[in-house]
């Protein structure tokens, strides 16, 4: 009988053992699922430099806070606006309000700007001439042919004492037409794509060749130290910012992406990797 007691007592032992073991087994599992339920993942579209690579910088802090980011990058502008729109991604990272409200005045996309990061500085490039007072009469300027930076890079030569425009126009919406002195009758040939004008430049095909930052960057250029002149960071509306779906501008993960973008540890890298040829928006 005894042994019998035993042998109950021994089994009923082991079966609470197994339990109990079971039950820190789930207890693991429910919170390793309850883990994997607060990590969000952030598909974001960016032009590979710099915009890629402050996303990249910024990837181990937004997994500190639960946040996992997936780049995934572009080379042509108009190919990420509508990505976006159509669900491919959940944020974008490469353009600057003008070009944001022309993509949605032409394609009726619903996104929304949720924070500036940084701007880039336009610059002008010339291969044969180290001033801009050095240029000839009649020389050709090469710009873009994006008509929402049209008026950006009307408004550079402008600040440069190139040319005048219109003092009622509204610089953003300037174009050629708007030139009302133009003392040395450049010539302003604005048929190149954005991401042709690297190319453009070093072809030496004009006296010179005004570039975006990214573009120039991306090039192996140091816009701070190859360009003649660049563009003054100052109360420049040109910064480039996160865009979302406007069904999403509200999302926490949205808000720590932005966050983190404007974090000082973000602003830090930026102005040690691109120092002078990017600029942290301050605010």
């Amino acid at each position: 009988m005894k042994k019998y007691l035993l042998s109950l007592v021994l089994t009923i032992f082991a079966i609470l053992l197994v339990a109990c073991g079971g039950g820190e087994n789930e207890t693991t599992q429910e919170e390793n699922t309850g883990t994997e339920q607060e990590t969000k993942v952030l598909k974001v579209g960016a032009t590979t430099v710099p915009h890629a690579e402050i996303l990249e910088e910024a990837k181990p802090l937004l997994a500190d806070k639960g946040i996992e980011l997936d780049i995934e990058e572009f080379s042509d502008y108009p190919l990420i606006n509508p990505a976006l729109a159509e669900g491919d991604l959940d944020a974008n990272y490469f353009q600057h309000v003008p070009y944001l409200d022309n993509a949605i005045k032409e394609n009726d996309f619903d996104l929304a700007n949720v924070g500036a990061i940084h701007i880039e500085p336009f610059g002008i490039y010339s291969k044969e001439y180290k001033t801009l007072e050095e240029l000839p009469e009649g020389a050709k300027i090469i710009m873009s042919n994006n008509v929402a930076e049209m008026g950006r890079v009307l408004a550079l030569l402008e600040e440069k004492g190139l040319i005048k425009l219109n003092p009622g126009v509204d610089k953003i919406n300037a174009t050629k037409d708007d030139i009302v002195e133009n003392a040395k009758n450049l010539e302003i040939d604005d048929s190149v794509a954005p991401e042709m004008l690297a190319s453009a430049y070093e072809n030496n095909e004009g006296d010179a060749v005004i570039i975006n930052g990214n573009y120039a960057l991306a090039a192996g250029l140091n816009p701070a130290e190859d360009a003649v002149a660049l563009e003054a960071g100052e109360n420049n509306p040109y910064a480039n910012i996160i865009v979302v779906r406007s069904e999403d501008k509200d999302k926490e993960e949205i808000k720590t992406l932005v966050e983190v973008l404007k974090s000082q540890e973000i602003k830090d890298f930026i102005n040690t990797k691109y120092p002078g040829s990017v600029l942290p928006v301050n605010d």
